[in-house]
């Protein structure tokens, strides 16, 4: 009978009482056998009800699991001399809290006559009086007896109940709270989110303690079955565009989910956009921030990078430390990444441009300091800034995946002595050399690394068509970059929104931050219901009628 394992019910004791009404639908007889069919235990008993009989359910469990050497079997009597068993998997549970708060109770304190063991057996009942723990729940079918286990928690099954009690403990070790690396600020806290997903939706409802923060709940692939939360404001968050996001989330299908871009790249409105859809952050204040604003935020199990829509292109030109700072500071940073986003994009195809077909642009002395330097120089404008750009990007990456302490030294010495031997040798000119750095060092200032690879991207079929058609190139470029942002859409909102269409009260917060008393309202992007976040005139300045006590006018 290969593939197949037989259960047969056994005959009720004379001792044990008979179900209750509520039961009675999943009543077998002694005589109906309990089939599994084909190869997978699992698929084939999502369905069937726990017995009332231990040796059965024990049966089917450690068919189910078979080959997991994981798999923790502790028998045990309850009650009056009950037998019992307790399954659960190493390194998910707590072994102190489950034998401190759950067997040490169960074994000695939890004590019932024969003739009500039954009743006192129950999961109610052991879970209101037999058991310390906080998180107590039942199964009624093997399905969701298997889903606790392989989700962390153990089973107790009670020969005579046809129910299993699922006792929730500390889960294992994980990362605990630190400084976030991708994300630092000068000003501004200095705890990010973990792998662990509670921990992560008690540190957002640190900074925002209301009941109207809601998280509603999926879970996502066939065998990792990872937690994902949608979390919102009530208040605040468009209704229709929350319905859109949960029915998105809900139809995604697939076999297992490990980090938040699997949820990212399959919920997005444009997937062929190289412009992100979402932003991510590990950052409470962050998401704090975007949910105050009316957008939602998207957790995930086992990342500490929440995602966040909807957005527009302005949030990834925009730190956090941006409202943590005073505004003239922020005036000056502002257009200083704004500038730094033109070189990083244009810089290289204006150079191969200009020093191709439109040499008259240039200062004469300029343009004959440019030619000396190319004289030697066997290729074109071109291929030169392709052998850079690529030779600097495979250094940036290197960088990256090294380990931290030789990272920075192996980018940092292999682009000195990569760009300094490549000039002596007559292979790419100084003049090039500087463009590629200054490219560089300007797409670092981009605070947001998915947009930073947009603008990286971007740059080579500028660059290709600066060689082939100069500024008009160049033009066409721009033209389609602006239309497809004009396009481009985050879950119903414009990409561009503010600017393109045009919005006069939230166009001041995209290129210059104003200072916290002008900025009463919230995006109407976003948030079209409850929009005034404070109170007007509140720009303090000191009490005119005393002339030394400060105060708001």
């Amino acid at each position: 009978m290969s593939g197949r394992v037989l259960i047969r019910r056994r005959r009720r004791r004379p001792t044990e009482s008979v179900r209750g009404p509520e039961q009675q639908g999943t009543e077998l007889d002694a005589s109906t056998p309990l089939e599994i069919e084909g190869g997978s235990s699992y698929a084939a008993s999502c369905e069937i009800p726990i017995s009332d009989h231990l040796h059965d359910n024990l049966t089917m469990m450690l068919k189910v699991f078979s080959d997991c050497s994981d798999l923790q079997v502790r028998h045990l009597c309850v009650g009056h001399k009950r037998d019992a068993c307790m399954l659960y998997l190493s390194g998910l549970v707590n072994p102190a809290d489950l034998s401190e708060e759950a067997l040490r109770p169960l074994i000695y304190d939890f004590q019932a006559s024969d003739e009500h063991v039954i009743d006192w057996l129950s999961p109610d009942k052991i879970r209101d009086e037999g058991v310390l723990l906080a998180r107590v729940g039942r199964a009624d079918t093997f399905r969701k007896a298997i889903d606790g286990i392989v989700d962390g928690r153990a089973a107790l099954f009670v020969d005579g109940v046809s129910q299993a009690v699922l006792l929730s403990t500390s889960g294992p070790e994980r990362r605990s709270i630190s400084e976030p690396e991708t994300e630092s600020v000068v000003r501004g806290p200095r705890e990010g989110f973990t792998e662990d997903l509670s921990v992560n939706i008690a540190l957002l409802r640190h900074k925002i303690r209301t009941p109207q923060l809601k998280a509603h709940s999926f879970t996502l692939g066939t065998y990792t079955k990872t937690a994902v939360l949608l979390v919102y404001i009530e208040d605040l968050a468009d209704p229709k565009v929350i319905a859109e996001a949960k029915r998105r989330i809900s139809s995604i299908e697939i076999d297992g989910v490990l980090e938040s871009g699997y949820i990212e790249e399959l919920i997005e409105d444009q997937p062929m956009s190289p412009f992100p859809q979402f932003q991510y952050s590990e950052r409470p204040d962050t998401i704090a921030a975007q949910l105050l604003e009316g957008r939602f935020a998207i957790f995930t199990e086992g990342t500490p990078f929440v995602l966040i829509a909807p957005v527009t292109w302005w949030q990834f030109v925009q730190a956090s430390e941006d409202y943590y700072e005073r505004f003239f500071l922020v005036y000056l940073v502002r257009v200083l990444r704004y500038i730094s986003l033109f070189l990083a994009l244009f810089l290289p195809a204006m150079y191969i441009a200009v020093t191709t077909y439109h040499q008259d642009m240039l200062p004469t002395s300029l343009v004959m300091s440019v030619a000396a330097a190319r004289e030697s120089i066997p290729f074109p404008a071109i291929i030169e800034a392709l052998i850079m750009e690529l030779t600097f990007e495979a250094l940036r990456e290197a960088g990256i995946r090294l380990p931290k302490a030789v990272g920075q030294a192996v980018s940092i010495l292999g682009a000195l002595v990569i760009g300094q031997a490549a000039v002596e040798a007559g292979i790419v000119s100084a003049p090039m050399v500087i463009i590629v750095a200054i490219t560089g060092i300007a797409s670092f200032t981009l605070p947001r690394y998915n947009a930073a690879i947009a603008i990286r991207l971007l740059r080579f079929p500028m660059m290709l068509l600066a060689a082939v058609l100069g500024m008009f190139g160049i033009v066409i470029g721009v033209m389609w970059i602006s239309i497809h942002l004009c396009k481009l859409r985050s879950f119903g909102v414009p990409y561009l929104s503010g600017l393109a269409p045009y919005k006069r009260k939230e166009v001041k917060d995209l290129f210059f931050r104003p200072p916290w008393w002008k900025m009463v309202f919230r995006p109407s992007s976003f948030a079209h219901h409850n929009r005034k976040r404070m109170a007007e005139r509140q720009m303090p300045g000191p009490d005119k009628r005393s002339g030394s006590r400060g105060g708001a006018r």
